[in-house]
């Protein structure tokens, strides 16, 4: 089915006489530069993130009005590397770097912690309602002891026959892939994403591609993330009735466990599918009311691989959680909204609840300020999330609210209370970003989501993260930024969990990896 909606797309496309549909990158400086952009008006499609270009262009909050007298510092301060422009295309090829080098002084191995990255970044426009993009990272690195301890902890898992249990290898990185081993304790991964996107009306988008979401104005989001491995999807967008808009996303999940028994050098991994609908009503540019509806849906066992109850395309909401057993599927449902109260503050929430057990909550209040004190590009965020321990669970742990093993929401998963303080400033290239979280722990495990169920030490107390930066932005187009900085980690029931990472380097930062957990 995905490779007939990709077919069709292109063919469609080839019929209309450029335009840009593509969709807006999720990395966190450009959201925050779309919030500061929009001033008094919510984000559009009830801020089901990537938003596209057609919606909301963010190349308008990225303009860059320097004078560059040469070629090369107009095309390092403004530009792609290589752009190529027609009466029917345009194409554009970066560059992805984050090259990092650090230290954690809490370490007394005195390990040395580094991030290499190397990667491509395309995009294009083809015709008028057709858009593409495509990247692809190759990485190594050694991470911090308790990164390394998470990654570690939610690797694959693989059968025992012995034991019947699952023994736990290679690691999984957030926002990213799997890993294999690299030299002493550093990870090696490389991962690809890309979509297109097609607007066959000014009322509807049709994409497909393997990339991440995010629903909500905030930091973190409790319904949808981008914390999760990119995953393969495809998704409808429509606006009807001038005031209401529709989401409807369907994609492929991956429990990063491999099955018992395979014909191939390597068994699969288990698989389920994942159904998101979205509506949206916005009565003013001011407010907008979402309500949301995620559903894990069970493709078989470690044994048996089925096809997904007809009910998952499925686009009426409420429908299946009342239908389907709870061995079946794992609702999560949820509201989001979002106040726009004037050009300089914005109000937001949400709230959800786990395969309709009041007893399974969860909740979001925030609030973003811009431009406070004269100061162009301010930003002030304050955020709360609070998370019961049973949220995200299933009663069959094969449907836990997870992909690759990691929390599809938000990353720390359950049982918590979350207070978060950003604020960041950007004056001629030069920025600052601050961040303070404090989490309230309950009963907390970091493997309480893994699709089979572990003993595990639960943590009961107070983490708090501390993140200075400091940074030279070269490029706002591609986020290409000189940066150093420190994060300071405490953690008084983990040892390993205590930090004081010192770092610098040079990084396009495009997607988010969230280390703040």
């Amino acid at each position: 089915m995905f490779r007939i909606f990709v077919l069709t797309t292109i063919l469609l496309s080839s019929f209309v006489s450029i335009g840009q549909q593509n969709s807006m990158l999720l990395n966190t400086f450009f959201k925050d530069r779309m919030h500061i952009h929009l001033a008094n008006k919510v984000v559009p499609n009830g801020s089901f993130l990537p938003v596209f270009e057609s919606q909301f262009s963010i190349n308008d909050a990225l303009r860059d009005s320097s004078k560059q007298y040469y070629e090369l510092t107009e095309t390092l301060f403004k530009k792609h590397l290589f752009e190529a422009k027609g009466d029917y295309y345009f194409l554009s090829i970066s560059p992805i770097l984050d090259f990092c080098v650090g230290t954690d002084r809490k370490d007394t191995s005195s390990r040395r912690l580094f991030q290499n990255t190397r990667g491509i970044f395309v995009e294009g426009d083809l015709f008028k309602n057709f858009s593409f993009s495509t990247s692809f990272y190759e990485n190594q690195a050694r991470f911090s002891r308790y990164e390394s301890a998470y990654y570690s902890e939610l690797g694959e898992l693989y059968p025992n026959q012995s034991t019947g249990q699952y023994n736990t290898q290679n690691a999984v990185v957030p926002g990213s892939a799997r890993t294999k081993p690299f030299k002493v304790d550093g990870f090696d991964y490389a991962y690809a994403v890309g979509n297109i996107v097609y607007k066959p009306t000014k009322w509807l988008h049709l994409s497909a591609g393997n990339s991440s979401h995010f629903i909500g104005d905030g930091y973190r989001s409790i319904l949808l993330s981008d914390n999760g491995v990119p995953s393969p999807f495809y998704r409808v967008s429509t606006q009807f009735l001038k005031k209401w808009q529709f989401n409807a996303l369907r994609t492929r999940l991956i429990n990063l466990m491999r099955k018992p028994a395979s014909t191939t050098v390597e068994a699969y991994y288990e698989t389920k599918g994942y159904s998101n609908n979205y509506l949206t009503f916005q009565p003013s540019e001011k407010w907008s009311f979402s309500l949301f509806e995620g559903i894990i849906w069970s493709k078989g066992d470690s044994i048996t691989s089925t096809k997904v109850n007809p009910l998952f395309y499925n686009p009426i909401p409420l429908i299946a959680p009342f239908v389907l057993s709870k061995d079946q599927i794992n609702s999560v449902l949820g509201f989001n909204i979002s106040f726009a109260l004037n050009d300089n503050n914005r109000f937001y929430g949400q709230i959800a609840l786990g395969d309709l057990n009041t007893k399974n909550a969860a909740m979001q209040l925030g609030f973003r300020g811009f431009n406070y004190f004269g100061l162009k590009d301010f930003m002030l965020q304050v955020e709360f999330n609070s998370v019961t321990k049973g949220m995200y669970h299933s009663r069959n742990a094969r449907l836990n609210y997870s992909h690759y093993n990691l929390p599809m929401a938000h990353v720390k998963g359950n049982s918590f209370h979350e207070f978060i303080v950003r604020s960041n400033y950007e004056w001629k290239r030069c920025y600052i970003d601050f961040k303070t979280i404090v989490y309230i722990l309950s009963n907390y495990a970091s493997t309480d989501l893994l699709p089979v169920n572990k003993i595990d030490n639960f943590e009961t107390g107070k983490v708090v993260l501390l993140t200075s930066e400091l940074g030279y932005r070269l490029n706002r187009k591609i986020n290409l930024n000189l940066f150093g900085g420190i994060n300071l980690r405490s953690d008084v029931n983990v040892g390993i969990g205590n930090a004081q990472h010192i770092f610098v380097g040079l990084r396009t930062g495009i997607n988010n990896r969230y280390t703040d957990f």
